[in-house]
């Protein structure tokens, strides 16, 4: 007995195939345009997650806050986690695809370029706030940095209205889920290749780190408590000064009342403690008696002398 439903027979579209047998039907197919010599760009997920990466999760949330498209999204993860886009290219404005379905059908998808106040706005928002290009790609400055390049409707993601997609196949619904399998493959390509967001929108990502590392210079007065060198002084009082035997003179600080500040006068070392020594005291040395000094007499009596045989 067929496993389909016997209604399943009059339908116009083919029956849906298991994600494993989409997945042996898209690398038999890529396997035989390759030996024709047909260069592809297959979208190959790292696991089940559809992106990894600040860019290719921030490109497939900004897809799913549209309620337009909520209705094939679910599809088209479907298809890219089965490996059916078995070729995906990036270019200023468009993306090309192929996916394959029951046949393999091919999608465009074209998006409008960033206008230019709209480019300046973001420059303007993110002005000394980028300091590395690197910092950029990966995603890893401030918050704010990547809530202004993130920002709904605002920032570098396109709008539903600067969309547009037309796809091969019969399914006459406003996205198919080709398109939107290929819409999740832009943000799968992101996670290796950040800077093709910059292409596909028509803007100069050396151009953002340009505008942004222009911030407005530091105020050139001297800072409360900075120090003066020799060569200030000497254009101050028009006298030279010998930095090694001049002590270098600070700006005194000033009271809320504009009198200045006394300055603190350093502590007084404290006396250090006298340390007691150690263990026994030694014996002081015995000097001998002077000359002068008169014999003591050895108490006791005297001993006997042994007198000698001659």
């Amino acid at each position: 007995m067929s496993r389909y439903h016997r209604y399943e027979r009059y339908s116009m579209f083919p029956t849906s195939k298991s994600k494993g047998e989409r997945m042996a039907d898209a690398a038999k197919k890529q396997k035989a345009l390759e030996n024709k010599g047909v260069k592809l760009s297959p979208v190959v997920l790292d696991g089940f997650a559809l992106a990894t990466t600040f860019w290719g999760k921030a490109w497939c949330k900004n897809i799913e806050s549209y309620h337009d498209y909520a209705n094939r999204l679910p599809r088209g993860r479907s298809y890219l986690r089965s490996k059916s886009v078995i070729d995906l290219q990036i270019a200023p404005g468009v993306v090309r695809a192929q996916v394959l379905g029951s046949s393999l059908y091919r999608v465009e998808i074209t998006i409008q370029p960033v206008t230019q106040p709209h480019w300046s706005a973001i420059s303007a928002a993110c002005a000394g706030k980028i300091g590395s290009l690197v910092a950029l790609l990966r995603g890893t400055l401030s918050g704010e940095v990547m809530e202004v390049m993130t920002r709904h409707n605002e920032g570098l993601f396109p709008k539903p209205a600067e969309i547009a997609f037309t796809c091969s196949c019969p399914d006459w619904a406003g996205m198919c889920k080709h398109v939107a399998a290929a819409l999740y493959g832009i943000g799968s390509r992101l996670d290796k290749q950040p800077e093709l967001l910059f292409l596909l929108r028509g803007v100069d990502s050396a151009e953002l780190i340009a505008s942004a590392t222009d911030a407005p210079a530091a105020h050139s007065s001297l800072a409360e408590g900075e120090a003066l060198g020799a060569d200030e002084l000497a254009d101050v009082f028009g006298v030279d000064f010998d930095a090694d035997k001049i002590a270098t003179p600070t700006v005194p600080t000033t009271t809320k009342r504009g009198r200045p500040k006394k300055a603190a006068e350093p502590p007084e070392p404290a006396a250090a403690p006298d340390k007691k020594p150690r263990g026994r005291p030694k014996k002081a040395a015995v000097l001998p008696p002077p000359s002068d000094a008169p014999v003591k007499r050895p108490r006791g009596r005297p001993r006997k002398t042994v007198a000698l045989i001659m």
